[in-house]
């Protein structure tokens, strides 16, 4: 079942000379598989193609806070990656982030953005917590 669930060649160059685009996300609170996996592999493809310059050319990884097993959980859950997608392939915009909702009996409750791991999302300190807006990506604190 490992090789169904767990790729374990990271050597993706073919697939990046080829000019391809990878998109992965990861649920920080999935209880079937740990997104510390998805971060190891993330981490080995970037050193198997040269570096993180080299790698932030086709491949981008996002982690979402609260968010279960490819969706659902307590966390913004909802978003769509096919339009980011599209929009690095046919226009060469690769995703700085990408918007996530949370909604309950149909009402978007809270928005947040999901930010190019290793950033992560920071409240800018005003405005409410609730809006991505008042959010931006960086780099982790030490």
């Amino acid at each position: 079942m490992t090789e169904i669930l767990s790729p374990l060649d990271p050597d993706l160059r073919p697939y990046m000379g080829r000019g391809g685009k990878l998109l992965m996300y990861h649920g920080w609170s999935d209880p079937a598989i740990s997104a510390y996996g998805t971060i190891e592999y993330n981490d080995k493809v970037v050193k198997a193609v040269g570096g993180k310059d080299r790698a932030d050319q086709f491949l981008r990884l996002f982690l979402a806070p609260g968010m279960h097993h490819c969706a659902g959980g307590p966390g913004p859950n909802s978003f769509d990656m096919l339009p980011v997608l599209e929009d690095w392939v046919e226009r060469g915009t690769a995703p700085a982030r990408v918007i996530a909702t949370r909604s309950v009996g149909g009402r978007v409750e809270r928005t947040r953005p999901l930010c190019p791991h290793p950033q992560v999302a920071r409240y800018v300190g005003s405005g409410s917590i609730d809006d991505a807006a008042n959010f931006r990506c960086e780099a982790p604190s030490k």
